[in-house]
């Protein structure tokens, strides 16, 4: 038995009959053909599938695709706007933030949670926000430096958009 499911993954409509038991992870991956999404531990506990979910950073290996019926999903694919890197994405690759890239997906993810609600974190924060996602090459110093980097774009960033609207 299927169930029939309607999510909005980076702002496009998606609509689809999936078995109950189908994981979010395997959904944008395997239906949506959105290979960004890493699957790593299948148990929560690595990160590499973090995604947005109605604006909030969830693990997608531990949410069924039934649950996202409805909502909004932002995948790390779903960050770039026309062809352009924005700043998190921008940060890992200044301060060389991966080494083999497989957790940057999820590290990207998180990053651009912890900086929705905290947009000039220190180092203590952010090694907090990141410590739900596992790195096996980088050491974490250059991915610290990564959001911190991305922290000071969206900081410049923010007072020309601000700008922007008043006109």
């Amino acid at each position: 038995m299927k169930v029939p499911i309607t999510v909005t993954v980076n702002g496009v409509r998606h609509s689809s009959e999936v078995e109950p038991r189908l994981l979010l992870v395997h959904y944008l991956r395997d239906v949506l053909e959105l290979t960004g999404t890493h699957v790593g531990c299948e148990t929560g506990l690595c990160g590499a599938c973090t995604v947005h979910l109605d604006g909030e950073a969830v693990k997608s290996c531990l949410v069924l695709a039934a649950q996202a019926n409805g909502c909004r999903v932002t995948t790390v694919e779903g960050l770039a706007s026309d062809g352009e890197l924005d700043e998190v994405q921008r940060g890992f690759w200044e301060e060389h933030g991966l080494q083999c890239g497989y957790c940057t997906p999820g590290m990207v993810m998180i990053a651009h949670d912890l900086l929705r609600r905290s947009p000039n974190p220190g180092d203590a924060e952010i090694q907090r926000a990141l410590g739900g996602n596992l790195c096996r090459c980088t050491g974490y110093q250059t991915i610290v430096a990564s959001v911190r980097n991305a922290a000071r774009k969206m900081r410049a960033k923010k007072p020309v958009a601000a700008a922007r609207r008043r006109r």
